[in-house]
């Protein structure tokens, strides 16, 4: 799997004055930091609403079991993909960008852009939230993909993203207009190799004076084998529920428990950012409030005009005060945020769990297919990088892939 907990540090950091918050800021204003990598995981969009893949009964695996699917991990698995496009693309549907808001963590990404201190995000999610949130193009490595583009899995043609995204939302199945192959955003699935530019990447974090890890567990390589790859005497920042991989074991390793956000905010705070943090994290909510989307799917799928009620059912009750000029006990911000999360979680599930359910009733469907035809091709200024660390070829380890099907079997109904 991924990297071991290790037996953590016990002498003096090196170059930090301590391993906390404020030594973390007096590091990032020296002069010695100028190059921030930063690693992102699943932690990081839980708490936009997005749930993540592998949790008992909440995971997104768990409610894909509704279409019989021979393991979950098949619905990202391109043999099977080949087969049956529809659970994807019952999936994709569901978690296309523009549905959710970036987070105060990753609008601190982009911070560290406008403070020229980013020097690369790697990112295992393929929600496109760090672009969203307005972190340059150029500074972001999806490593395991992403909804940004799309190409033909056969004759591997680009295709445009308005076009791909409008036929998905329809429920179509996309094919491509020069060879026929189907169509699907470049997410990594199981059987595929890392996008290039990872690879092509991943020597920057030699350079890297600072790393900051933030909502990942560290077990799926070869992303989890990057924070053993910056310099023994750059100091390595976990921010996380729970510990993870090797950070702890170096001098100047620094383990933050708790929300990523909450944490994000301190070190803001610290940092003198915390205003701009908010005006910038404000800049998001004209995209697509969670508030105004968990409102519209109620109202779509229950009939109601106000979404306001379904917060308070999930949110801590306030209990009167027992005694006249008592003082009621107050919910706090992360108390309400713990159920706006919950709310969302739920709602997405819901339309997920809706959008699986095959009636046996209607009997087969026709196949219902768009075409699109592939954008003109760009020429290529990528060049191979001769200094491309060596990391696993495996785009996850052994371990979690599941095993390959045969490619004969029927093709699936294409009508989600």
């Amino acid at each position: 799997m991924g990297n071991e907990l290790s037996t953590p540090h016990d002498g003096p950091p090196q170059v930090l004055k301590a391993r906390d918050i404020p030594s973390i800021v007096k590091y990032i204003k020296s002069p010695a930091c100028r190059r921030i990598c930063v690693m992102l995981g699943a932690g990081v969009s839980t708490a936009a609403g997005i749930p993540d893949f592998r949790s008992p009964g909440t995971g997104l695996y768990s409610n894909l079991q509704r279409l019989n699917l021979p393991y979950p991990e098949a619905v990202f698995e391109i043999n099977y993909f080949r087969e049956n496009p529809v659970p994807f693309y019952t999936l994709a549907r569901e978690l296309y960008p523009g549905r959710f808001r970036p987070t105060i963590t990753h609008t601190f990404v982009k911070l560290l852009a406008d403070h020229k201190l980013l020097d690369t995000c790697f990112t295992q999610n393929i929600d496109t939230l760090e672009r969203q949130a307005g972190v340059p193009g150029d500074k972001i490595v999806e490593a395991h993909g992403s909804f940004a583009s799309q190409h033909c899995i056969e004759c591997h043609a680009a295709f445009d993203g308005a076009k791909m995204k409008e036929a998905v939302e329809k429920g179509n199945i996309v094919r491509c207009g020069e060879c026929g192959g189907l169509v699907k955003p470049d997410i990594v699935f199981f059987g595929e190799s890392l996008p290039p530019a990872f690879h092509m990447t991943v020597p920057r974090l030699r350079e890297a004076d600072l790393l900051i890890v933030i909502g990942t567990s560290l077990t799926v390589r070869p992303f989890a084998s990057l924070t053993t790859l910056v310099p023994e005497g750059c100091p390595r920042v976990l921010i996380n529920m729970d510990p993870a991989g090797d950070i702890g074991t170096r001098p100047d390793d620094v383990v933050l428990l708790g929300r990523c956000d909450d944490i994000v905010r301190k070190i803001c705070r610290e940092l003198g950012w915390e205003k701009e943090l908010d005006r910038e994290w404000a800049k998001t909510e004209i995209m697509k409030p969670l508030d105004a989307l968990t409102g519209a799917t109620l109202e779509a799928r229950e009939g109601r005009a106000a979404p306001v009620a379904d917060l308070a059912e999930v949110a801590p009750p306030l209990e009167p005060a027992t005694e006249a000029g008592g003082i009621a006990p107050t919910v706090t911000e992360a108390e309400i945020e713990d159920a706006r999360v919950e709310a969302e979680v739920e709602t997405l599930t819901t339309q997920i769990e809706k959008g699986l359910e095959l009636s046996e009733e209607e009997g087969p469907r026709e196949p219902l297919t768009t075409t699109i035809t592939p954008e003109e091709p760009q020429p290529s200024t990528a060049t191979e990088n001769k200094e491309a660390l060596e990391v696993p070829e495996a785009s996850r380890n052994v371990n979690d892939a599941p095993p390959e099907r045969e490619e004969n079997a029927a093709p699936a109904k294409e009508k989600l």
